[in-house]
């Protein structure tokens, strides 16, 4: 039998109050004070719904983000009191879940440290003049090195995004690496943005030379190709250079763009960790103008206009689910 409206919207909202409890339980077994008969409560709701058990996995699956940090700081004990789930839980001791805290907001991969030669931080946005006189306009979180001398105008974009402005020189391309790509430019202006997954480039006036990628490129200007671990770079398509490079303006445009594509975006101008509790949350399409100087606010429309609730541990440790 087909449930009515009513009916899927009251599962809804227990699904969502178990997500709340779950995390709830985390936080109060990750201080580590509760008493015989709180265990015995924490036991017995455990105990009495297998979707109570699933929701709390869940929920340490993904305070499990702790455990990749140093071993001497994310210590971990098995809450030896409760009935075991069906996968062994760890839950960090509180001090180190505040250590931890700490670190994953302050952390900068030794790798960017030793190689960076400019960098900023979250939420900061920077120019950098380059020996040639072409400039560098750096995205928060962002990590860039440089390589000038002689007949060479190279720099890595290590991580994040910037958007670049060529001063001519014919004698000397300017090259810029990104994912194991050269884009090439004798005098132009273009925006590169890079992570884990997908490389775009965008040309915002003259032209650029994508060689690395599979079959070398031609980008013109008001296009776009994007690349990956395992994707060749794609045939240019048209763009809005204006709406690609908004973030020079204070400004986050999305169309269709899956959620988590969206929370990683915004993760550059907000100083904590938010999670998605499923693959189908973070696959949900998103479409807005966002303020990048308001990204909890930008959070919260979000939550609203997908239909989605929110279990936070402060501003800098939050859960998003349905």
């Amino acid at each position: 039998m087909t449930e009515g409206p009513a009916e899927q919207e009251n599962a809804e909202t227990e699904d969502a109050e178990r997500y709340d409890l779950a995390a709830q339980w985390w936080v109060r077994l990750d201080a580590g004070a509760l008493s015989a008969s709180e265990l015995r409560a924490f036991r017995a709701w455990l105990a009495g719904d297998p979707r109570n058990e699933a929701a709390f996995e869940e929920v340490c699956d993904l305070w499990g983000a702790w455990e990749r940090a140093p071993k001497a700081l994310a210590a971990a004990y098995v809450a030896e009191s409760a009935p075991p789930p069906r996968r062994r839980w760890l839950v960090p001791a509180a001090a180190a879940v505040a250590a931890c805290l700490a670190l994953a907001l302050a952390y900068e991969p030794l790798w960017l440290l030793w190689r960076a030669d400019f960098r900023t931080a979250t939420g900061e946005l920077r120019t950098v003049t380059l020996p040639d006189g072409s400039r560098a306009h750096m995205n928060a979180d962002t990590a860039l090195a440089l390589d000038y001398g002689g007949d060479r105008r190279r720099l890595s974009l290590l991580a994040g995004e910037a958007w670049f402005e060529v001063e001519p020189d014919p004698s000397r391309p300017f090259v810029v690496e990104a994912a194991g790509a050269e884009i090439a430019a004798r005098g132009t202006a273009f925006d590169i943005a890079t992570d884990k997954t997908r490389t775009e480039v965008t040309v915002t006036e003259h032209a650029v030379e994508v060689t690395g990628a599979g079959a070398p490129l031609r980008v013109e200007a008001g296009r776009q190709t994007a690349f990956g671990p395992g994707l060749f770079a794609v045939e240019p398509y048209e763009v809005d250079p204006e709406r690609v490079t908004a973030w020079r303006r204070g400004r986050l445009y999305f169309k269709d763009k899956p959620l988590g594509d969206v929370i990683a975006a915004l993760g550059r101008y907000h100083r904590g960790l938010v999670f998605v509790a499923s693959r189908a949350i973070k696959d949900r399409r998103v479409t807005g103008v966002f303020h990048t100087d308001q990204p909890l606010e930008a959070l919260r429309a979000i939550e609203k206009s997908l239909g989605l609730r929110s279990t936070r541990i402060s501003d800098y440790l939050i859960l998003l689910h349905s």
